[in-house]
C-alpha cells in the first residue's frame, strides 16, 4: 500500500517540509510512513523569466496567477489520487471533520496562491471535474500566501495516519472530537504557586475523573465557543430521536 501523499503545488517548494520535518510528523516522514511532494509552479511557465502572475483586467492592485500557467502545473499531478484543495480565504473553513477526511484517503493536492489568488478560470474549468478544486480556509484573516496554510493542514492531517501519533486514545480525546473543546490538563507538581490540582484527578476513580473531563469540556465549549456548543446540543436531540 502507497503511503499517503501531499502534493504541493507552489513557487516556493523549498518551504517543505518545513516545520514538519521536525518531531512526530518528521520521523514518520523518513519512516515513509507518508511523503510531501512540492512541485514548483515556475517549471511550467514558458517564459525565460519563468513568469507565473500578470496584471488583473479591469485593473486594481497587485497581480493574479495566470490561469495556463497554473493549469499545467495541476495537469501534471494528475497521477495524485485524493481532493484537489486550493488555500483560500473565501473558501469553507478547515476543521477537524475535513482533515479526517482528508486523511482518511490517499492523499491530496494543495495550491498555494500568491500575490491577488489565482484566475477565477483555473477554478470554474474544473467544476465538473471528476477532481474539482476545493476551496479551503483557515480563518478569516490575510497571509501572505498559501504555504503557512498549507503546512497547516498538512500537520492536523499526518498526525491523524496510522503510525504516527503514539496513542490512538489521546487522538479520540482531543479538541472538536465530539464537538466539544479538550479539557483542562494537569501535571505534577500536584501543588504549584499556591495552586492545587483538581483533587479527583488525584483519587484514582477513573469513572469520576472521566465524568469531570466530560462536564469540564462541556463548560469550556458552551463558555467560549458556543457556536460548537450549539451543534452538541443538536446532534444529542437527534441522537435521542
Amino acid at each position: 500500500m502507497s503511503a499517503w501523499t501531499a502534493t504541493v503545488l507552489t513557487i516556493f517548494p523549498d518551504m517543505f517540509p518545513g516545520s514538519l520535518g521536525q518531531s512526530l510528523a518528521g520521523r514518520a516522514l523518513d519512516q515513509g510512513l507518508w511523503n510531501v511532494r512540492p512541485v514548483d509552479i515556475r517549471q511550467f511557465a514558458s517564459d525565460k523569466h519563468h513568469t507565473v502572475d500578470d496584471a488583473p483586467f479591469g485593473g486594481g492592485p497587485g497581480m493574479v496567477m495566470r490561469p495556463d500557467v497554473l493549469d499545467a502545473a495541476i495537469n501534471a499531478t494528475a497521477d495524485q489520487a485524493g481532493p484537489l484543495i486550493y488555500l483560500s480565504p473565501r473558501g469553507r473553513p478547515f476543521d477537524q471533520a475535513m482533515a479526517a477526511r482528508f486523511a482518511a484517503g490517499p492523499g491530496l493536492t494543495m495550491i498555494c496562491g500568491r500575490f491577488e489568488g489565482i484566475d477565477e478560470r483555473v477554478i470554474e474549468a474544473r467544476a465538473t471535474d471528476a477532481r474539482p478544486i476545493e476551496e479551503v480556509s483557515l480563518g478569516d484573516f490575510i497571509l501572505s500566501g498559501g504555504e503557512p496554510a498549507a503546512l497547516v493542514v498538512l500537520d492536523a492531517c499526518v498526525r491523524l495516519l496510522d503510525g504516527v501519533m503514539g496513542s490512538v486514545e489521546s487522538l479520540s480525546e482531543e479538541s472538536f472530537s465530539g464537538d466539544l473543546l479538550e479539557y483542562p490538563h494537569y501535571a505534577r507538581p500536584a501543588v504549584w504557586r499556591g495552586r492545587a490540582a483538581p483533587e479527583i484527578l488525584l483519587s484514582g476513580h477513573h469513572e469520576n475523573i472521566n465524568a469531570w473531563r466530560h462536564d469540564q469540556a462541556e463548560r469550556i465549549t458552551r463558555e467560549r465557543r458556543p457556536d460548537l456548543w450549539a451543534r452538541h446540543v443538536r446532534n444529542i436531540k437527534e441522537a435521542r430521536t
